[in-house]
């Protein structure tokens, strides 16, 4: 099972990548939700969770989004693209990355 011990201020915080939703830049810290619903905010920038989340788990579609694959319900929009998730929640997938779109969908994105 792929974990991720995210170090906090007063200890360090151990789980799922499978319980990660989505991961969110705030400036140089990250909001992380899970599937429970829960948030934290962590003194880690993105590009820190790209690289040590499975890279065949998690996409990055936005500067400031890397998503869970698992957790990604469709992809909608016809000029602008949205990934929409499991939770309802929407993210958007910026330009660079619509072009990625027949790669997203040949991986079950």
């Amino acid at each position: 099972m792929n974990t991720l011990t995210i170090p906090g201020v007063r200890k360090k915080i151990i789980v799922p990548a499978s319980q990660i939703v989505r991961v969110e830049a705030v400036s140089n810290y990250s909001r992380i939700h899970f599937a429970d619903g829960n948030k934290i905010l962590t003194a880690k920038v993105l590009q820190w969770f790209q690289d040590m989340l499975p890279q065949e788990m998690f996409i990055r579609v936005h500067r400031s989004h890397l998503v869970n694959r698992q957790f990604v319900k469709e992809i909608s929009g016809s000029i602008n693209k949205i990934a929409v998730l499991h939770n309802g929640e929407t993210v958007s997938i910026s330009r660079k990355n619509k072009k990625q779109q027949i790669t997203y969908r040949q991986q079950g994105f």
